[in-house]
């Protein structure tokens, strides 16, 4: 019942309603693809997270990446970066293996996390743009539309609410459908910024836990070298 009068109201609508609901189900149906790609993508990647670090602590030292197995998880790619810094400067300072920086494991690491922070930040400014925006595209067809309303009911002379809620119950839907599309598009880009905010913090303290391994780790770290000799 509700849909076929909707559906009425659609069809009664100008053409710049309807360029307006055009633009809003655009917009729309993008965010909505947008919320289920990131919404499957943090899902893998928590789940991989979390194999990555049980394999990691499961290990003694510092166990070569490809020893670690291969989970897709962003630790992984982090820890990668951090293993190939320490081992060229193992190799470097032969044949008595030290490290030299553990700042430069450290810089060398950060760098590969601000690398997957941004694959994961990868589209949000849509989520943003269209919770900010559609409302105001749909205020703008809402406002057209009233303005048409009595516009009509000026050159019809016919002064009665009868006359006029027609064409305002027409120019308020788009409005509604503004807000249809902002409110998931708020509500999941929020969600998402938490999730990315989860996976710094993720990254940060393995990073950590990274570097206390190998400040505790001397022998591992140059059995290490020996290894890539």
């Amino acid at each position: 019942m509700y849909a076929g009068e909707l559906s009425n109201l659609i069809q009664q609508t100008g053409w710049v309603a309807r360029a307006v609901l055009a633009i809003l189900f655009f917009f729309s149906l993008f965010s909505w693809a947008l919320i289920f790609q990131k919404l499957s993508l943090f899902g893998r990647l928590r789940r991989r997270t979390n194999r990555f670090l049980q394999a990691f602590r499961a290990t003694r030292g510092l166990p070569e990446p490809r020893a670690v197995g291969s989970t897709g998880s962003p630790l992984e790619t982090i820890y990668a970066a951090g293993y190939r810094e320490l081992a060229s400067q193992l190799m470097a300072s032969n044949p008595h293996p030290r490290v030299k920086s553990v700042h430069a494991v450290t810089a060398d690491m950060q760098v590969a996390a601000a690398e997957e922070v941004r694959k994961m930040e990868r589209f949000m400014p849509w989520l943003a743009t269209t919770g900010s925006v559609t409302p105001f595209i749909g205020l703008f067809g809402t406002v057209w539309g009233i303005i048409d309303a009595f516009h009509g009911l000026g050159t019809s002379g016919a002064a009665t609410l009868r006359a006029v809620a027609p064409g305002i119950s027409e120019a308020l839907i788009t409005t509604a459908a503004g807000l249809l599309a902002a409110i998931p598009a708020v509500i999941f880009y929020n969600q998402f910024n938490n999730s990315i905010r989860e996976f710094g913090a993720r990254m940060d303290d393995f990073t950590l836990e990274m570097l206390n391994a190998v400040e505790r780790s001397a022998p591992v770290a140059q059995s290490m070298a020996v290894e890539r000799r």
